[in-house]
């Protein structure tokens, strides 16, 4: 006999780094456990005040989206198990995986730093790799991470974190951040071009909208 369940298969969302120079994902951070609340916070970009007040309503381009979430990393079932990575360094590997995505490459650096010794004037700051928020199928975002704190709450017997939850906070870049022809422009474009047909699913009838005008807006 076959059990059948009807709960839906649960999406994790995830963090992508693609390579800058390869164009090819670097690696996926997928999230252990999802996020159970996310913030975002939408900044309106119009023009500025002092502009003609027939331009008022006219807008420079996206709103400059800040996206805020909490995830949490636990090696207890892992640990469990006796799985060999979880035993010898706790969730070190899955820390190091988020923090080095605001780090240098360190090969990148060593060049640099070698250079510098040899007396070249101009060094190249590196590029980190382009990062993505992917949060279900509507939402896959080129992000810049601008702030990350890490609450480590427990430890093995070699003081090895066991248990934590990082703080992220995300900036949107859109087509305005980003070079046309990168992935991630295009990307953001499909996003907007997504939202905008979401948008007009959400639109009420005709009928709802001249009660509306009838009852809420005055004659002019």
């Amino acid at each position: 006999m076959i059990a059948f369940t009807l709960s839906p298969r649960l999406v994790k969302g995830a963090i992508v780094a693609i390579d800058p120079t390869t164009n090819r994902v670097d690696r996926t951070i997928v999230f252990q456990y999802n996020p159970e609340t996310l913030s975002r916070t939408l900044q309106v970009q119009a023009i500025e005040e002092s502009g003609a007040r027939s331009e008022v309503f006219r807008l420079k381009g996206a709103p400059t989206e800040t996206i805020r979430l909490e995830i949490e990393i636990d090696a207890t079932d892992r640990l469990a198990t006796g799985e060999n990575t979880a035993v010898n360094l706790g969730i070190y590997p899955q820390l190091a995986a988020l923090e080095t995505l605001i780090y240098p490459d360190v090969e990148r650096v060593s060049k640099n730093m070698e250079n510098a010794a040899k007396g070249v004037l101009e060094i190249i700051p590196t590029e980190a790799p382009m990062t993505l928020l992917v949060w279900g199928k509507k939402r896959v975002l080129p992000v810049r991470l601008t702030d990350f704190s890490i609450n480590e709450e427990a430890y093995d017997v070699n003081l090895n974190p066991i248990r934590a939850k990082v703080s992220l906070s995300l900036r949107v870049l859109n087509y305005d951040d980003l070079p046309w022809g990168q992935r991630g422009s295009k990307l953001f474009l499909t996003h907007h071009r997504e939202k905008q047909n979401l948008a007009k699913q959400g639109q009420i009838s005709l009928a709802e909208a001249t009660t509306v005008f009838q009852v809420n807006i005055p004659n002019l």
